[in-house]
């Protein structure tokens, strides 16, 4: 048994690592000029063989200035959003827990408006909203500490407060916003889109994304200790309060950073990791790996069929939205909400 149980496990992540690989390949081939995925194939690399001269500039500029960034983005915005859903769900024993739970996307989403509203460039743009989205989540747990330290529904509610009130603050901002200049360029941000996506903002936000899929991978044995009661966790000699921070800190890394970058995206957080589920099991070391891989698969879906289905781009969230619903609500029905 203890072979082909080896054997399938290496199948397994063999097959996590090149599906990702797959569909990045056949997504950099599709759009207004198509491309066949051996043809995506012959010209990257050709490119990574003899440099971009190799090919036509046209090919270069399609596949290499314009699709190259947004499919970088949506690989690590898929994966990381997903791998913080699933680090939250099992931090707080809730299989509702999204990215969001500690006000992170509401604090980024303000932080990105009001320098909007002040005309900031792009790269301004996203840290404006990197900082505030770590700043809400700073602001969460100074609101959840007590006496004997941060319970798990002390820290969900001052996240629920700490996001309503940067969504109060958002709001603010777009009835301050001029109706004719600001304020549709704020509310086409707010629906979330990668047709921002170049070298210069994955140089900025990359890092922190990588970073945190590293730290939470890294610790995903200790995550299946979390359903344990925190008395059992501590006895186990784990230090409850330094994991809960390396948790928090790497997922509010990620998704500020994801937000930042592309604006919300919704669903991802909280559909993939109960797919994962359903074929993995709650067994964290072989549930990471699968979030990682299947998240960034979804992402590069969903921007695929954003920029190429229609002549106007659609907004991610909305086919998030569109698409995750249904299905959730399947997985709702067969599991019955069961996060194992």
């Amino acid at each position: 048994m203890a072979p082909k149980k080896a054997k399938r496990n290496i199948l397994i992540t063999v097959l996590l690592i090149v599906l990702p690989i797959a569909a990045a390949l056949i997504c950099l081939g599709i759009g207004r000029i198509m491309y066949t995925p051996g043809e995506t194939v012959r010209n990257v690399w050709s490119v990574i063989t003899a440099g971009r001269d190799s090919i036509e500039k046209n090919a270069y500029s399609v596949l290499f200035n314009m699709r190259l960034p947004r499919i970088i983005l949506a690989v690590l915005c898929g994966s990381g959003m997903a791998l913080a859903g699933c680090a939250f769900q099992s931090l707080f024993s809730n299989v509702m827990a999204t990215p969001d739970t500690l006000g992170v996307a509401a604090g980024a989403s303000f932080g990105a408006v009001l320098a909007i509203l002040f005309d900031a460039g792009l790269i301004l743009v996203q840290a404006s909203a990197l900082v505030m989205g770590v700043a809400a989540v700073l602001l969460t747990m100074t609101f959840s500490i007590k006496r004997e330290g941060s319970s798990t529904v002390m820290i969900i509610l001052s996240g629920i407060i700490c996001s309503s009130l940067f969504q109060a603050l958002t709001s603010l901002v777009k009835y301050v916003a001029d109706t004719d200049s600001k304020l549709p360029a704020i509310t086409y941000w707010l629906l979330g889109s990668l047709v921002n996506a170049n070298y210069k903002s994955l140089a900025l936000g990359g890092p922190f994304i990588i970073l945190g899929i590293l730290i939470i991978f890294l610790l995903r044995w200790k995550l299946n200790i979390l359903v344990l009661p925190e008395d059992e966790i501590r006895a186990l000699g784990n230090n409850l309060k330094l994991l809960r921070v390396l948790i928090i800190g790497s997922a509010t890394m990620i998704t500020a950073s994801c937000i930042s970058m592309c604006g919300q995206i919704g669903w991802v957080g909280l559909l993939v990791p109960h797919i994962c589920r359903m074929l993995t099991g709650g067994d964290h070391r072989r549930l990471v790996p699968a979030c990682i891989s299947f998240g960034a698969v979804f992402m590069l879906i969903i921007d695929t069929i954003a920029r190429a289905a229609t002549a106007a781009e659609i907004p991610i969230s909305i086919l998030t939205a569109i698409i995750g619903a249904p299905i959730f609500v399947i997985l709702l029905r067969r599991t019955g909400g069961s996060m194992r």
